[in-house]
């Protein structure tokens, strides 16, 4: 028996054993999955232990961006999806300093399509349709403000902001050391869809700011073209996926996605800064609904995020914090 055959028999029967696992654990565990090693590199990221029956399949029914109850929740929130690192430490620390707000459902998915769930009303995620109204919108202040406008809030709040890099994989295999490498024709470059995230507009922003029309045309238009640019749907998992799987070399993301990858994890990812005179940043708000179902547990979380306790943990993983 050749390697390549015993190793696929090996990854084969350590499959089977996580699924006869999920018979033999019964319907109330804590659930902790183990991940077969093909894939090792997919979220979810963060050591979150739940409680239940445990049904993950990574590469067919994973769902990572959708974190606690859906059911009867005491509060629903829809933030930006670049904060996915620290939403379960930021809900969990909100429900100590307020108990009696014990069933939190959040998202973190791109802005863009929150905005086209609200509008709609429903999400749909394979065979499942979510049916929930958000209490709070967090997302990027020109997108808050474009949707104050239209009359969605009663309050808003920055909470914190965020500035450029660039993800590569560890050792810097490429070299790379600036946005300008990213237009070389061997370069495999994985890059945010401007059309629903609001990262992808201030990355080609940073383009122009380091290599004018020129470099952004390159990398948007004839790169995107011969297939050595690839606009995500959403950036934040498929950026370190595809560089951790070697299916790209880099990718332009916020800061504190670069800083989680290669500072608070043990995944084969760096990250190389941008310097702040070409650099693009943004703040982030925290809108509460006109027609909240939950207003005051709304009021409550906004809060929280300014407090001393939110901004400590938005601090932990990369952010800059308004306080």
């Amino acid at each position: 028996m050749n390697c390549r055959k015993k190793g696929k028999m090996i990854r084969t029967l350590r499959f089977v054993l996580v699924l006869c696992g999920f018979v033999l654990l019964g319907e109330v565990v804590h659930a902790q999955i183990s991940k077969p090693y093909d894939h090792r590199y997919d979220p979810p990221w963060d050591n979150v232990v739940q409680e239940g029956t445990p049904f993950t399949i990574y590469g067919i029914d994973n769902a990572p961006d959708f974190h606690g109850d859906i059911n009867n929740p005491d509060l629903v929130v829809f933030f930006a999806g670049n904060q996915y690192m620290a939403v379960p430490e930021l809900l969990e620390a909100f429900k100590t300093e307020y108990p009696q707000y014990k069933r939190i459902f959040a998202e973190t998915i791109p802005p863009g399509i929150e905005e086209r769930q609200v509008k709609s009303g429903i999400l749909v995620v394979g065979n499942m349709r979510i049916q929930l109204k958000p209490d709070v919108i967090t997302a990027g202040k020109g997108s808050i403000e474009k949707n104050e406008a239209l009359g969605w809030f009663s309050r808003t709040k920055a909470y914190a902001k965020n500035r450029l890099a660039i993800m590569v994989g560890k050792g810097n295999p490429k070299n790379i050391k600036s946005l300008q490498d990213l237009g070389r024709s061997d370069m495999k470059v994985s890059m945010p869809n401007p059309e629903w995230e609001g990262i992808g507009r201030r990355i080609t922003k940073a383009y122009e700011n380091v290599g004018g029309e020129a470099l952004k045309t390159k990398i948007m238009k004839e790169k995107v073209g011969d297939g050595t640019t690839y606009l995500t749907t959403i950036h934040h998992r498929q950026t370190p996926m595809s560089i951790m799987y070697k299916e790209s070399d880099a990718g332009p993301v916020w800061y504190s996605e670069a800083f989680y990858h290669s500072q608070l994890t043990d995944h084969p990812l760096k990250m190389v800064t941008i310097p702040n005179n070409v650099n693009v940043g943004a703040t982030y708000v925290a809108g509460q609904m006109k027609n909240a179902e939950h207003p005051e547990a709304a009021k409550a979380f906004i809060e929280f995020l300014t407090s001393d306790k939110g901004q400590a943990i938005y601090k932990k993983y990369g952010f800059i914090t308004v306080r």
